[in-house]
């Protein structure tokens, strides 16, 4: 990966780009790419200004580039000039620079760099298709949009989140522990839920954004249980008859992370690199479970987010403590 691009990871996700350089450089430049291209497609997904088409469009059209069907160059300049973030206007600028690494990888990389990122489009697809028209409008204030069931929040964390794990899982397999006698088909399952989780995290901690946009990822049958209709979300002052259910998602989200757990410290110690870049996500998650468990979960000025001070206490907790299984392991609640 160019350094020019490299500085646009760290631009474009300072978290992510922590968790990269931890990474062994065997790996890094194929999973900093594949989180270049499925950021990108998340960027043309989120610009909202934008009509609904022009958006699918634009994604079809970087998917069929990513795939090699088509060649002609992309001109995203439209869409760059509709960003409010300088990084986010770099990246859909400079996408036939992204999308020319793909040439720098093996077969077997680049297939898997594709599979992942034809799923995080697809999953983007559908989102855009369930919630395209569900802004909210003077005209009409209480227009809210939900997932109708379970299967389809589980199937959209797979799409967006739990699919990079089995990818991560896959990456990091053939090129740093090919030998090691693990338990591949459960390797993969705690991959995905891995995934999973950290996204479970981040629809619970921004709930009241998505209400205010239109859009709520709680199912409309754990809703129903408790005599609630998506647009009674929107008003704070109904979190006692929600907190149960806020609740039971809480649990699965740490259930997930649990998994995501187990499946760190199932790595290899000798890949301490990995089991770090793991690590850190999910104690963060962990910790944003715990604060999200206080306040109002539908009020919007209760923003939830660990202080760098928080971040900066996790990194050094889990780099001193990596040499030594037990102590590493005992890291989870501690």
């Amino acid at each position: 990966m160019t350094a020019s691009l490299n500085e646009l990871l760290k631009q474009t996700s300072r978290s992510f780009y922590l968790t990269l350089r931890v990474l062994p450089r065997a790996v890094r430049p194929q999973i900093g790419l594949a989180y270049l291209l499925a950021r990108t497609t998340d960027t043309i997904a989120d610009t909202e200004i934008l009509p609904l088409q022009q958006r699918l469009n634009a994604l079809a059209k970087l998917r069929s580039r990513i795939f090699g069907q088509k060649n002609e160059p992309l001109n995203f300049g439209e869409l760059a000039q509709q960003q409010g973030l300088p990084a986010e206007r770099t990246l859909l600028e400079r996408i036939e620079d992204s999308l020319a690494l793909l040439h720098t990888l093996s077969p077997e990389d680049l297939a898997l760099v594709r599979k992942v990122i034809d799923t995080i489009t697809g999953g983007q697809e559908m989102d855009l298709m369930r919630f395209g028209k569900s802004a909210l409008t003077p005209k009409q204030p209480t227009s809210v949009i939900a997932l109708r069931t379970d299967a389809e929040l589980d199937d959209y964390t797979y799409r967006v989140a739990g699919c990079v794990g089995e990818f991560w899982t896959k990456m990091c397999r053939a090129h740093l522990f090919p030998d090691a006698k693990l338990d591949d088909a459960q390797l993969l399952a705690d991959g995905v839920r891995f995934g999973k989780g950290l996204q479970l995290v981040n629809i619970l901690r921004d709930l009241p954004r998505d209400l205010q946009q239109g859009r709520c990822y709680i199912p409309m049958e754990r809703l129903a249980r408790v005599g609630l209709k998506p647009e009674d979300l929107l008003r704070p002052e109904t979190e006692g008859k929600f907190r149960p259910v806020y609740d039971e998602l809480l649990a699965q989200a740490e259930a997930h992370l649990a998994a995501g757990w187990k499946y760190t410290n199932t790595i290899p110690s000798n890949q301490w690199r990995v089991r770090l870049a793991c690590a850190w996500p999910i104690l963060i998650g962990v910790r944003t479970i715990e604060l999200l468990r206080t306040g109002n979960p539908l009020d919007p000025a209760n923003r939830i987010k660990i202080s760098r001070a928080e971040v900066r206490g996790i990194l050094w907790r889990s780099a001193i403590r990596v040499p030594f299984s037990g102590a590493f392991r005992n890291l989870w609640r501690h």
